[in-house]
């Protein structure tokens, strides 16, 4: 009765508040900046202020309760308590949970050639239009083809509908709120369609329900009917539900632990969905993504999918802490807080759902590497075991054999064993960087104010820079970035190459970043969604990351953890923009040819001429850092210096040795290290060669090309040893490792003879 469940709901939030109050009186304070102890309370953590409550069923409009207790504890948060609320961000109102899941719902389509925005594409819903996830996620596309649909009452089935007329009766049944599928409008339902009872004995099944779901029988249960709906092939299921619908076959039903969907659960390779959106939480098993993914299908994990709302919360907290910090001060009144809050509801969707993009957008880097990558996925799983920070088995992550068997098969991780990885990866190096010098680098430090709107940024820069969290803020944007941008494991990788301090990493990616302007070059390169192929596009960054990669390890041996990074950036980037309108100018003879083809064929692709040769000529432009040296060293304009590289380089074929050395196939940790030493000493080795060079012609005076013939007759006996190597990796197969070393070191020889003259 109404009674009882009036009096259910009071009894639930007198409990809700019993346990908000726990939590409070064991909480740390902030007064004036100074930490308070909770009384009669022994502490054996450090001191932590940080006390927020997130939302979940049940208790998504307890906001203001728990901002009410917080009022009446004196807690420092005040309403960034609780985020939400009658003053916070309304989760269904901006549909910003089911917004973020579509973003992975477009990107999974667009990498299978569909734009979902545009063209019309088959689903199964598991929730129903009155729910926040299922109800905003059905309404992002006009072009939806909902076939079916169920929630604890009823199953919808539509075989053919009409995209335009379904829309509109799901916004209706939407803007009715509470409404479920017996209120869907049954003339709009296509022929053989209908709503049904899950309570029903059976289900008669038309000739297009079995031709829709591959059915044979003329009648099922509703529960048979749902396995069957559950697996029909489909372009996509969105869950925006709840329960647990899809575990692996060595899995029981009992290992899932969700008994009231037992009866309809199905195995991840039985699943013909091409793709699976993660709106709601649990909607499978770990195991059972894995196994869906490993037979085709597309999918993340719900934690990476559905993270839009908890981000969105997080910018809400630290939006709050800032303005309440401002109400304090009499800077503003509550009024004009909130009334800000208001404005900035669409800002602040924009920040959530960017971070969404990237996120998924850096597993699909990773999940393109494939097989070559997973030496170093082993590793970085190893050594978080071995510090105890990953329980392996916990996280269903595979073990050496399994791993061994992916090897065999060709086959790398899967997107939902990534994003475990990418989350562990994340939260490790924002741990590490909120202790570490960088988020008091005052260039570095700017990054705090991207996690706040422009409507923020541009008005309260000075009281961003003083936020309460901003080393956490920090930490949090830089982390983001670099995982999102380098993928799991560049920052280890590059530690255990390199010896190098994370503080030096961090700074030489800022330098990196600024000195070839990669902020704008990758943002383009996102511009080009359903412009040219997802392939293609994700190629591209891969090209601008193994530029970051070549030079954040060139970057690493000018002890860059002592050099300012305005000054150093003011060093080396005119001579960078400088040698990329030489390298455009190019005619397309000796160095130009290694890049050119990955132009040519970005063009075609529909990418823009500039931006396709900008991100192919990546390929070599980080060696300008070096002839900018050498300019310096020599005082010969870059130019010049860069006419000098070019002859050089094309003399003794070193671009076409460099790609070689590129192609090494790293079986394993020390075939990846023998890889990058090669790489890092023929960079040296150039350099010297076309120090030398400049430095004669300086001599000599003279044309470049005349010093080039002057030390080509000096050094005859040489050129003929190196000549004679080259000619070996011409002919045929994967050359020994020994034979690059050879190599090397000839052109050392060759080098030092040059440097004598």
């Amino acid at each position: 009765t109404i009674a009882d469940r009036d009096e259910f709901i009071k009894e639930g939030i007198s409990s809700y508040k019993v346990f908000i109050s726990g939590l409070l009186d064991l909480s740390d304070n902030l007064a004036f900046e100074k930490v308070i102890a909770p009384k009669n309370v022994v502490r054996y953590d450090e001191d932590d202020t940080y006390l927020v409550v997130a939302a979940d069923k049940g208790t998504a409009k307890f906001s203001d309760i728990s901002n009410g207790l917080a009022a009446d504890y004196g807690f420092w948060l005040g309403d960034a308590f609780a985020s939400g609320g009658s003053q916070g961000y309304d989760h269904k109102g901006m549909g910003i949970t089911a917004r973020g899941a579509w973003v992975s719902v477009q990107r999974h389509f667009r990498e299978r050639g569909l734009d979902v925005q545009r063209t019309d594409f088959t689903v199964v819903g598991i929730g129903d239009m009155g729910g926040d996830v299922f109800g905003n996620g059905m309404l992002l596309s006009e072009h939806i083809q909902l076939v079916a649909a169920f929630n604890h009452l009823h199953i919808f089935i539509d075989p053919c509908p009409d995209p335009a007329q379904s829309f509109a009766e799901r916004k209706r049944l939407f803007e009715a709120s509470h409404s479920g599928w017996s209120e869907y409008n049954s003339s709009l339902i296509s022929k053989g369609g209908g709503v049904f009872l899950r309570t029903a004995k059976a289900i008669t099944i038309t000739a297009q329900m079995k031709k829709i779901f591959d059915i044979n029988a003329s009648s099922l249960t509703p529960n048979e009917l749902l396995k069957a709906i559950l697996g029909a092939k489909v372009d996509l299921i969105w869950n925006g539900g709840i329960g647990t619908y899809v575990k692996a076959t060595a899995e029981s039903d009992e290992d899932v632990g969700d008994r009231a969907n037992d009866a309809i659960r199905v195995n991840g390779k039985d699943v013909q969905a091409r793709v699976i959106g993660e709106g709601g939480n649990l909607g499978a098993t770990q195991l059972g993504r894995i196994e869906y993914a490993l037979h085709g299908g597309a999918i993340n994990t719900d934690f990476i999918d559905n993270a839009g709302g908890v981000d969105c919360s997080d910018h809400e907290v630290n939006i709050k802490i800032l303005l309440n910090s401002m109400v304090t001060a009499g800077e503003l009144t509550l009024k004009q807080r909130n009334r800000i809050l208001v404005t900035m509801t669409d800002e602040v969707a924009e920040l959530v759902l960017l971070n969404n993009y990237r996120q998924v957008q850096s597993i699909s880097v990773s999940e393109l590497a494939g097989v070559k990558a997973i030496n170093d996925y082993r590793r970085f799983i190893n050594d978080f075991v071995a510090q105890g920070k990953l329980n392996r088995e916990l996280e269903f992550l595979p073990g050496e054999e399994q791993l061994a068997e992916r090897i065999q098969a060709g086959r790398g991780l899967t997107r939902p064993e990534l994003s475990i990885l990418t989350s562990y990866a994340k939260a490790d190096l924002k741990e590490r960087l909120v202790e570490s010098s960088v988020t008091t680098d005052p260039y570095i430090a700017q990054i705090v104010e991207t996690a706040f709107p422009p409507y923020l940024r541009k008005r309260y820069k000075e009281q961003i820079g003083a936020h309460q969290l901003r080393r956490e803020i920090i930490a949090t944007q830089l982390a983001n970035e670099i995982v999102n941008t380098l993928g799991i494991t560049f920052v280890w990788r590059t530690q255990d190459f390199t010896g190098a301090s994370l503080e030096g990493i961090v700074r030489a990616f800022i330098l990196c970043r600024e000195i070839f302007g990669l902020q704008q070059l990758w943002l383009d390169v996102e511009q080009l969604d359903n412009k040219v192929p997802a392939a293609q596009q994700l190629a591209m960054l891969g090209e601008i990351i193994r530029l970051i990669e070549h030079a954040v390890r060139w970057l690493l041996k000018l002890r860059v953890e002592e050099l300012d990074i305005d000054s150093t950036i003011a060093r080396y980037q005119p001579g960078v923009r400088s040698i990329e309108k030489l390298l455009a100018g190019l005619d397309g003879n000796g160095l130009q040819t290694g890049w050119q083809s990955l132009q040519h064929k970005w063009v075609e692709a529909h990418a823009p001429a500039s931006l396709a040769a900008r991100i192919a000529m990546s390929r070599v432009i980080y060696f300008s850092l070096d002839l900018v040296e050498v300019s310096e060293a020599t005082g010969v304009t870059i130019e010049k210096v860069f006419h000098g590289f070019l002859l050089m380089s094309r003399e003794l074929n070193l671009e076409e040795f460099r790609e070689q050395v590129n192609r090494i196939d790293a079986h394993n940790q020390w075939h990846q290290m023998a890889r990058e030493s090669f790489r890092d000493e023929l960079d040296a080795q150039t350099r010297a060669l076309t120090e030398s060079l400049v430095a004669l012609k300086t001599k000599k005076a003279g044309d470049m090309e005349s010093a080039l013939q002057q030390w080509l007759a000096r050094h005859d006996a040489s050129l003929h040893r190196w000549r004679a190597l080259q000619a070996e990796f011409q002919r045929g197969g994967e050359p020994d490792l020994a034979l690059y070393s050879v190599a090397i070191r000839e052109l050392a020889t060759l080098a030092k003879a040059s440097a004598m003259g």
